[in-house]
């Protein structure tokens, strides 16, 4: 070669070709091309939005974890920063949209008003305890002396001031238990007293409780043997007497609650039971104490006892308009048995039922008092106002009891018709409203609503009428 240099062909790979720097070898630079809109990525409003720790920390949402635990407002946090990165919403409103996605209550349980006419409505929680009973629920909240007597130091009788008040109500009670739910208190009766044993009922009396839970599985559960006497209409007294045995542990009446079987019927009374020696267990089931002249055929605490029942067993939320809970009422000697029996302990009711039961005893009327036994003339007042600020029509209606009270029973009264599609916007309504739809109409009964709350009703009317009538007519 004379000198001169090869230089070999140069291609455009956007690379910069420096030869002589690592002897024969070419070295190869990528050229780095940059971009006049770098500034772009610098003001990226992702990078603006407040890390986790920060907004955790503005005073706001330190407040709202104190309402609502740390890990539900960091729930909460990171869904409105997801939000500001995607570019939804500013980065400047995420304290904001943070505190508007927390609840608005601690629980997922959502109040509501019945309208339905149904005092007693299982689906909706059965009795709405009195402002005593939820006072005394939040006094019970805090440490309190359940079971702990002040005087002495010691450990005292678990609930004494609401046993206490339970035996005023029933004089005729030589003692009482309060248990978990009036299923539990039938379950611990037949237990205690007929485990291993015949437990006599009548044909008649073999009743579901509701959600598929029936009364032969209920006592099968519990160790004893079922025996149905009679027939599903006539049960006599002999039939009773018939089946009775060395093995008959108890008599199990029952109240058939949710039905009624008219027609050619009898069934032995708890006086006549009585008087076959063996012990008798009667579940009146809505928690009657005393006898109740709106009330007529619906068994009661006092009037069973007085007849001779060994032990009566009820529920605490329905007639009786107090908490969930389960009532055993009878002879000392019996009732003591049944609370020193090891399934008490695994039935045993917590404080704040304990405390809202008392309030309910000692206090003034619950509501379901006050709505079994609602003025109609006031009652009808209230109807025709809402249906003039609504639009609807007063219509009459017949209530009912519920919660297998009075099953049959009528409840006279007054409701505002409205076209049927009105029930499901009201359900779902900011108020929302549960109303009754009845051939092809909703109806707005007032009686369960009390009196205070009929402005949020009519509000909540109004509301769900303006989808279809801009103009609230």
């Amino acid at each position: 070669m004379s000198g001169h240099l090869v230089v070999p062909p140069v291609f455009n790979t956007g690379e910069t070709e420096h030869l002589g720097l690592a002897g024969s070898i070419p070295v190869h630079l990528r050229q780095v091309c940059v971009r006049e809109d770098v500034g772009v990525a610098q003001s990226d409003p992702r990078r603006t939005v407040p890390r986790t720790d920060v907004l955790m920390a503005h005073p706001d949402l330190v407040a709202a974890v104190a309402r609502h635990g740390a890990a539900t407002v960091k729930t909460a946090v990171r869904s409105a920063q997801s939000r500001a990165r995607s570019g939804e919403i500013a980065a400047g409103d995420v304290v904001a949209a943070a505190r508007e996605a927390l609840p608005t209550r601690s629980t997922t349980l959502r109040p509501l008003l019945n309208a339905t006419g149904v005092v007693v409505h299982t689906n909706i929680g059965r009795a709405p305890l009195s402002d005593a009973a939820v006072d005394a629920v939040v006094a019970a909240a805090a440490y309190v002396d359940v079971e702990y007597d002040i005087a002495t130091g010691a450990r005292a009788r678990r609930g004494r001031g609401t046993l206490e008040a339970l035996r005023s109500a029933v004089p005729a009670a030589g003692d009482a238990l309060v248990v978990n739910n009036g299923a539990a208190a039938l379950v611990l009766a037949t237990t205690a007293l007929a485990a291993g044993q015949d437990v006599l009922v009548s044909r008649g009396e073999m009743v579901e409780i509701g959600d598929g839970f029936r009364l032969p599985d209920l006592v099968a559960s519990t160790g004893a043997r079922l025996r149905e006497v009679g027939t599903t209409n006539r049960t006599r007294l002999s039939d009773y007497a018939a089946a009775l045995g060395p093995d008959t542990g108890c008599i199990l009446k029952v109240h058939p609650s949710n039905f009624r079987v008219d027609g050619f019927t009898s069934a032995a009374s708890v006086r006549e039971l009585a008087t076959l020696g063996a012990p008798v267990v009667v579940d009146i089931g809505s928690g009657l104490l005393r006898p109740d002249p709106m009330l007529p055929d619906e068994p009661d605490a006092t009037t069973a006892l007085a007849d001779g029942a060994t032990v009566v067993t009820a529920s605490g939320d329905k007639l009786l308009g107090g908490p969930q809970a389960g009532l055993v009422l009878g002879e000392a000697a019996t009732v003591e048995r049944l609370r020193r029996h090891p399934l008490a302990r695994a039935v045993r009711v917590d404080k704040l039922t304990l405390a809202a039961l008392e309030a309910t005893l000692r206090g003034p009327a619950p509501p379901v008092a006050d709505y079994l036994h609602v003025d109609l003339d006031r009652l009808r007042s209230r109807t025709e106002r809402l249906a003039a600020a609504t639009g609807g029509e007063v219509v009459p209606v017949e209530g009912r009891v519920g919660g297998g009270g009075a099953p049959g029973l009528p409840l006279p009264g007054w409701a505002v018709a409205l076209p049927e599609d009105c029930a499901k916007r009201l359900r779902r309504g900011e108020t929302a409203v549960v109303a009754r739809v009845e051939r092809g109409r909703c109806l707005v009964d007032l009686r369960c609503v009390p009196p205070e709350r009929d402005a949020d009703v009519e509000r909540a009317v109004l509301a769900a009428r303006d989808v279809d009538h801009p103009s609230g007519a």
